[in-house]
């Protein structure tokens, strides 16, 4: 099993209530977004997001926070450009990664296996997710990490069925 690096990318930082509105606008390429869900999770401070390094993205509604130049590091003070939603299981160990989504503009550089290594490195077990059978670059990240599929779910999808992974 492949195993993600457990170096923490300083582009990851937990999720704060000032990352709200930049989230919301990310959910926009999400399949079938839980917007309560993610209410409910920056509320809480459970979740992270990956921030940019000073470069814009063409992606409408990029919330700027402060410049690097007043104190703190990018990823104190970056643009979100993604976030990975983990939300504990009550009844056993572990988390389900409910959301997990990266701006167009900033995908392929490692910021979404930055994102869920910082989930499973904060899971108290094994963390599970949900993918569409027809999301190939989500499904090859997923197993190059070490989830495998363990379950299909039925129409999950208003368009169809989702897969079910796991990593212990």
């Amino acid at each position: 099993m492949a195993d993600l690096d457990s170096r923490s990318d300083s582009r990851v930082r937990p999720i704060r209530p000032a990352d709200a509105d930049r989230v919301r606008s990310l959910q926009r390429h999400l399949r079938e977004p839980s917007s309560d869900l993610l209410e409910y999770g920056v509320a809480i401070g459970s979740g992270f997001v990956s921030v940019a390094d000073g470069r814009a993205s063409d992606d409408a509604g990029v919330a700027e926070g402060g410049s690097a130049a007043e104190g703190g590091s990018a990823a104190e003070n970056g643009s979100v450009v993604g976030y990975a939603l983990p939300v504990d299981a009550p009844t056993r160990p572990g988390c389900h990664l409910a959301e997990l989504v990266v701006a167009p503009d900033f995908r392929r550089e490692g910021r979404a296996r930055g994102l869920l290594a910082a989930a499973v490195a904060d899971a108290d077990g094994p963390v599970t997710l949900q993918t569409h059978p027809d999301n190939d670059a989500a499904l090859t990240l997923y197993e190059a990490c070490g989830f495998e599929v363990v379950d299909r779910r039925p129409d999950a999808y208003a368009d169809g069925d989702a897969l079910v992974l796991r990593r212990e």
